[in-house]
């Protein structure tokens, strides 16, 4: 993954982009292309085998191609081995999508809303909170429920 560092200054509310840091005030670097999943991961929010759930559900949300797509697609046509060998792209993007819908019906309907925005959007847990208007540092607690239920049904050891 391609690091995209900025410096931010740090303020009690957290980081906040402004031009022309001065020397006295307190600074930090953050890496914009680092996902919240695996920013939670990185700090030991997550265990490996709730990030690996989170991971499988945002590979299967890219595969379905469900977000917004700007351009043709350039996929190769087939893919050998793996469990989707011998399947066509439409044949593996409908596969990635039954997955997909299959994992957030087994997080439940009052999870899904966290889940998504933090792994598929990838939103700011903090973001995904306050959109959601829950209480503040409550979006942890339900994500990994999420993630549980998750990586059950991907069977995640």
């Amino acid at each position: 993954m391609k690091q995209q560092l900025v410096e931010r200054e740090l303020t009690p509310s957290g980081p906040r982009t402004k031009p022309g840091i001065g020397p006295r005030r307190r600074r930090v670097t953050v890496n914009l292309a680092e996902s919240p999943l695996s920013w939670l991961h990185a700090r030991g929010h997550l265990d490996d085998r709730l990030f690996a759930a989170g991971e499988c559900l945002r590979q299967d949300y890219e595969r379905a191609a469900i977000g917004p797509r700007v351009t043709m697609r350039w996929d190769a046509v087939r893919l050998k081995g793996g469990r989707e060998a011998g399947l066509n792209p439409s044949e593996r993007q409908i596969a990635a999508k039954g997955r997909f819908d299959g994992a957030m019906q087994a997080a439940g309907s009052g999870l899904t809303d966290i889940l998504w925005r933090v792994v598929c959007a990838a939103e700011a847990l903090a973001v995904a909170e306050k959109a959601l208007d829950w209480p503040t540092r409550s979006g942890k607690l339900v994500l990994r429920i999420a993630l549980e239920r998750v990586a059950k049904f991907y069977r995640i050891p």
